[in-house]
């Protein structure tokens, strides 16, 4: 779908910096232990440079980051706050069903996931949504580290950048 035929409005700014403050989990389906996958890479800055407890959701891999992992959002010890989904555009009605069950507050679709159908079912179950965003990129926007993002921001420093 071109950006042209998009009408679904997402929250805006600081909507979703709301979200991600308010959020203490993160379940990331669809998650790779592929060192070269977007989820991977997600992963690795939820768990190295934030408080969120990360989940990963996989029913083929066991284990990923030293974590196990989990074979459906059912499966989860805890209901998430944020579903991050890294699945093909097919998959996203089925996500979004295993993401009402499991008690989720806000489904998060990666960049370049759009579906307004599903964004619309989300919204008439109480779902917050957010698509065709990164976490790890709305996160380190918001907390001053685009530079742990992998975006060369100009600045060059020693000093660690502090975490909220």
């Amino acid at each position: 779908m071109s950006t042209a035929e998009r009408t679904w409005t997402g929250p805006s700014a600081p909507e979703r910096l709301n979200l991600l403050r308010q959020a203490k989990s993160i379940a990331i389906v669809g998650a790779s232990d592929k060192p070269s996958r977007a989820s991977y890479f997600v992963a690795t800055y939820l768990q190295s440079s934030t408080r969120y407890k990360v989940y990963f959701v996989n029913p083929v891999v066991k284990e990923i980051l030293g974590q196990p992992t989990f074979a459906t959002l059912a499966d989860l010890p805890e209901s998430p706050d944020i579903v991050d989904v890294f699945r093909k555009h097919d998959d996203l009605p089925g996500v979004l069903a295993e993401t009402i069950a499991a008690g989720a507050k806000t489904l998060w679709l990666q960049l370049g996931s759009w579906h307004e159908e599903v964004a619309a079912d989300a919204e008439a179950a109480g779902l917050n949504v957010v698509m065709d965003r990164c976490v790890k990129i709305e996160h380190a926007r918001f907390h001053g580290g685009l530079h742990l993002a992998g975006f060369d921001t100009g600045v060059i420093s020693s000093k660690r950048q502090l975490l909220s």
